[in-house]
């Protein structure tokens, strides 16, 4: 099978990667390489990719609609995943425009791609975000999401909507993944769990907002990408006449205090953090908390990976990598 997939060189992206490559799959991978944070850790991703015979990689912005189609075109793709996105809820009040382009005209472009090619199944990246202030827990894909309380909430929840469309006039199967709060090793810098590790080793004071009473579903990366390769292998079966689209929660079912999260990388670096105790951010919510029974029902998994297993994992690669 042919899987493209976009952000390869991302976080999600990367592991994803890796795992369908071990399968045999043949991936297409594609990122712009942009200087959201560090590109050296992006280029290190790609470096263990790039030693797959069955990886190609394209150096191609999702919003560069006549790159796309020529990719499309120019590779037989059975199965597209969609993770490249600009991610960062705060960045998103400081930065809009760069969510505009690649979030919602990216995303267009890789619509009309798979519309104009034979693309059997669509997977795309969603988040928790777009639940909002949602008071209601655990949060469900029945739960209303219109109103969202960050650009980049937005523009997710629009993927849904651009995504249902598309599936409904074309025929295209297609599956949103609403992630929540994924961390673990080679992640995102500007994700707090790297914040906070770095600068606790640095014997600097961390940003702690809400006073640490913020719960979060935190999902360890190899159960994200456990989830999706299940749904890849799958397929998409017994479409609706109408509409073949689906949006799954990727969670672990059981939130965590943040000032829990913090002590637990305290006990594993062995020191305690300077706390700088803030109020809430703007864009922020007080709580996620999936609700994961569908995904369990449809690919017979449950993201499950222990809070105190995914911080040692993360901090014992941080070590390693940074030579401390």
């Amino acid at each position: 099978m042919n899987v493209l997939i976009t952000g390869a060189a991302g976080f999600i992206g990367f592991f994803l990667s890796k795992r369908l490559l071990d399968q045999n799959y043949n991936i297409i991978g594609l990122d712009n390489l942009n200087d959201y944070y560090d590109v050296s850790l992006k280029n290190s991703r790609l470096s263990i990719l790039k030693e797959f015979k069955n990886f190609k990689f394209n150096l191609c912005d999702i919003s560069d609609k006549k790159k796309v189609q020529s990719i499309f075109r120019n590779n037989e793709i059975d199965v597209v995943v969609n993770l490249a996105a600009q991610a960062g809820v705060r960045h998103s009040i400081e930065k809009p425009d760069g969510y505009i382009e690649s979030n919602i005209v990216g995303f267009f472009n890789i619509l009309e791609a798979c519309r104009n090619n034979k693309i059997s199944h669509l997977l795309y990246a969603s988040s928790s975000s777009v639940y909002g202030m949602n008071k209601k827990v655990p949060f469900s894909t029945e739960d209303f999401v219109d109103n969202p309380v960050s650009l980049y909430a937005a523009t997710k929840k629009s993927n849904e909507l651009m995504a249902y469309s598309y599936s409904h006039l074309y025929k295209i199967p297609a599956t949103g993944l609403r992630f929540f709060t994924v961390y673990g090793p080679f992640g995102r810098p500007d994700m707090a769990y790297y914040k906070f590790t770095k600068a606790i080793l640095e014997n600097k004071s961390i940003d702690v907002y809400n006073n640490g009473d913020m719960l979060r579903d935190f999902t360890y990366i190899d159960d994200i990408v456990e989830s999706i390769y299940r749904l890849i292998k799958k397929g998409f079966i017994n479409l609706d006449d109408q509409t073949p689209h689906r949006v799954f929660n990727i969670g672990n079912n059981k939130p965590v205090k943040l000032g829990h999260f913090i002590d637990t990388i305290e006990k594993e670096l062995g020191i305690d953090a300077k706390k700088n105790l803030l109020p809430m951010q703007p864009g922020d919510v007080p709580m996620t908390y999936a609700d994961i029974d569908p995904l369990i029902n449809e690919v017979d998994f449950k993201p499950e990976t222990s809070l105190e297993y995914g911080i040692n994992r993360f901090i014992n690669w941080y070590k390693s990598y940074y030579n401390i």
